[in-house]
Order: structure tokens, then sequence, then C-alpha cells
């Protein structure tokens, strides 16, 4: 077999870019991911072995019996390298382990959303630490010195962005003529990376509220700016909250009421809300349920948020070329004639093939018992691709062979997606 190589014009690079829909639906407690039921499987009830509404990310133990013994999981063994997983404290390593012991991880690792709930103010909170006595021995007159730590951390950890977003809306910033975040209560929703890719698409975010079924409220950011403002409900054409399209979160901050209903919705608290923004998504992954808020009326409540993520593939696209009087000969035995005896000669010195050799015809005739005129050709089934130093990247096979013959010129379109 000959090696051809590619021309200037025959390997051309470009990224497609994509925008997958998602979709996520939590009601009673429970998430939804793009209305995908949970299957069951031979040994499993669930084939993932992941809560509803999540991924497997790496789609380990699939269709395994649940337990210990049955699934596959990671570990590693104590010794002198200190080798150990990243969720194991140092602390830990030290005291909990031995050396020679095993130290292990679970499987299967799944993704999904999150809502967190900020109540009060979601800026510093002040806290005092005693740095001495004016009387040392009395215990009286304890100094004390004053601390600002992050209430909540992950409010804390998006300031700056929120601030660099400024440039945008105005609605961003942490301190603006629209209030201060620090001072609110924020309904903060997570959404891994996994599930949009690069960014989330500008202005493909919807968030829908529904009561007893019927929608009672929307938010859209209409202007692409981030900007979620309402398109259907009680104060159409506020503003409820931002959205970080590349880094995956939505900050709610909408406090109004939807209709004059009342919903338990704090996890730990006996007080009915009315819906609002704040309480969007109750119940994802956030401790929010029939058991902790101590009453059914949760079940009014269902929310939908859908959008569109963003995916840029890199995709090789090469023709390969089989010209006239070029790739007409197979390695298949069935392109010889049957029953010839393959070598001429053979001994401990010499090697020769037999070079009377005839090729099958395999022109097709329009009559039955005659053999039309032979014609050289080959059926294509595969083209194989190799690199400078001949070693073998992949295969292409086709779907059905495609007949060449020897005064054709073919190009085989081949397409690989990294």
């Amino acid at each position: 077999m000959s090696l051809k190589k590619f021309g200037p014009d025959d390997v051309i690079l470009n990224t497609i870019k994509a925008h997958p829909s998602c979709e996520f639906f939590v009601f009673d407690g429970k998430i939804y991911y793009n209305n995908v039921a949970v299957h069951s499987g031979a040994f499993s009830s669930n084939v993932l072995n992941v809560p509803s509404g999540h991924i497997s990310l790496y789609e380990y133990n699939i269709d395994r019996a649940s337990g210990t013994n049955n699934f596959i999981y990671p570990f590693t063994v104590k010794g002198t390298n200190r080798t150990t997983f990243k969720s194991i404290t140092t602390k830990e390593y030290n005291l909990n382990y031995d050396l020679g012991d095993q130290i292990t991880g679970s499987y299967p690792m799944s993704a999904s959303i999150t809502r967190e709930f900020m109540s009060g103010a979601a800026g510093v909170t002040t806290v005092s630490r005693g740095i001495g006595s004016i009387n040392p021995g009395s215990g009286a007159d304890t100094r004390l010195m004053y601390f600002d730590v992050p209430k909540y951390r992950h409010f804390y950890a998006l300031k700056n962005r929120l601030n660099f977003y400024g440039m945008r809306s105005q609605h961003y910033k942490v301190s603006s003529s629209f209030g201060d975040k620090a001072l609110q209560p924020i309904n903060l929703i997570s959404i891994p990376s996994i599930f949009y890719g690069s960014q989330m698409k500008a202005g493909s975010l919807s968030l829908k509220w529904y009561y007893t079924g019927s929608l009672i409220g929307e938010l859209q950011d209409t202007k692409q700016n981030g900007e979620l403002i309402e398109v259907s409900g009680s104060n159409v054409g506020s503003v409820a909250g931002v959205v970080l399209y590349d880094e995956g979160f939505i900050l709610l901050t909408g406090s109004w009421a939807l209709n004059s209903e009342s919903i338990r919705m704090i996890s730990g608290s006996t007080a009915a809300e009315s819906p609002q923004w704040l309480y969007f998504g109750a119940g994802a992954n956030d401790d929010v349920n029939q058991t902790t808020v101590g009453n059914i009326t949760l079940t009014s409540a269902s929310f939908d948020l859908s959008f569109k993520g963003t995916t840029e593939t890199q995709v090789v696209t090469m023709f390969a070329h089989a010209r006239r009087g070029e790739a007409n000969y197979s390695s298949n035995p069935t392109f010889l004639t049957y029953g010839q005896n393959q070598t001429q000669l053979t001994s401990s010195q010499v090697y020769e093939e037999n070079s009377s050799r005839t090729i099958k015809n395999t022109v097709s005739s329009s009559y039955t018992d005659y053999s039309a005129s032979f014609k050289r050709q080959v059926y294509v089934s595969r083209v194989a691709i190799y690199d400078d130093n001949k070693n073998l990247l992949g295969v292409a096979t086709l779907s059905n062979p495609v007949l060449k013959k020897e005064d054709e010129d073919l190009a085989f379109k081949i397409r690989l997606d990294i």
C-alpha cells in the first residue's frame, strides 16, 4: 500500500460553535434535568447511580448494584511520598492513617445546580476576640479586637467580579444607586460549567416561577446585558437580579410578592412567605423540603430554569484523494482469482511470488453465465491517516464500500472532532 501526502489545501482547521439547550425543573425538593426520567437497569433502579437532576461526571458504576463491595472506587496507600486525596486534610492524614493503610475515595461523582439562600445581610459580619486583660489574673477589663469576616463566603468571593461587570449595568455593582448587596438578602444559584461549556449564551436565560401549576412570574435578560427583568408577573419591567454568564452564577434580590399566597420555603423556619424571586429554586440542593420546612405547602411551588450554553469544538477536515491510475490494488484476498499459488519459488535462500496471478473480474454483467470485459477496479472500504513518521493515527471506515474505477478520480472527506 502506497502512502500519499496531504496537499496544502487538503487539510482545513476550523471551530464549530454550538448552543445546546439546558433546562432544570425543581419541584418538591427534587431536580429534573432536561426532562429526563431516572432509568432503571438490570442491577440498579437508577442506571447512573446519581440523584435525580444530576449527571454522572465520568459515568463510573453504571448499572451496578449499590454497596461498597459493588462500586469501583479510587484508592491510594499511605507511604513516605505523602500521596493522598485533596479532600483529606493534613490532620486527618497524620492522625487517621498509618503507613501502609489504604486511603479510599468514592464514585460516582456527579454535578447539578445548587441554590444558596443568604438571609439578612449577605456581606461581612463583625466578630470580637479577646487579646488580653488590663489586670492580669483578675479576668476583668478584657481587651477586645474586632474583625470583619465574610458572612457568606460565596458572595464575598464574587464581589470583585460583580463590580467588574458594573460597566455593563449598575445592577451588577455591590453598592450602587439601586442598593447595597452586602446589606440585602440574596438568592444565589450556582450552575457547574459542565452544563454550559465556555459560557451561557447572553439573553438565553429564563427563570419561571409556577404556583399550583400556573405561571406567576418569569425573568429574562431581554437587554442581553445580564439584567434579569421580570417579563411576566406582578412587577413587570423591574430588575430582580443579575447573571454572570462566564462564571455560571445567578444572583436574585427581587423581594416583591408575585401573588398573595403564602408558602414555607426557608429550611428550619415555620414562617410562611409570599412567593418572591428571593425564594426561586427552593429545593435545589439547599436542604429545603417538606421535612425541613414542616409543611406540605412547598409542593405548591415549582421552578423552571433554562438557558443555552456555548460549546466550541475544534474540527480537522481532511480530503484524501484517490486519483485516476492510483489506488487500484487491494490487500483483500478476494481481489485475486481464487485457487492460485501465491509463491513461484521458495527455499531457505529464495522467496519469489507468483508473477502470473490474475485479478478477479468484478465487473458486473447484464447476463447470467457471462463475464463482462475485464476492467481494473477496487472497492474502497477504509482510509487510514498517518503522521509524518508513518505512525497510524486513525482509520476512517465507510458505511458502504465505494467502487473506484481506474479511470476515475475520487476524494474522501474525513472530519475529526477534537
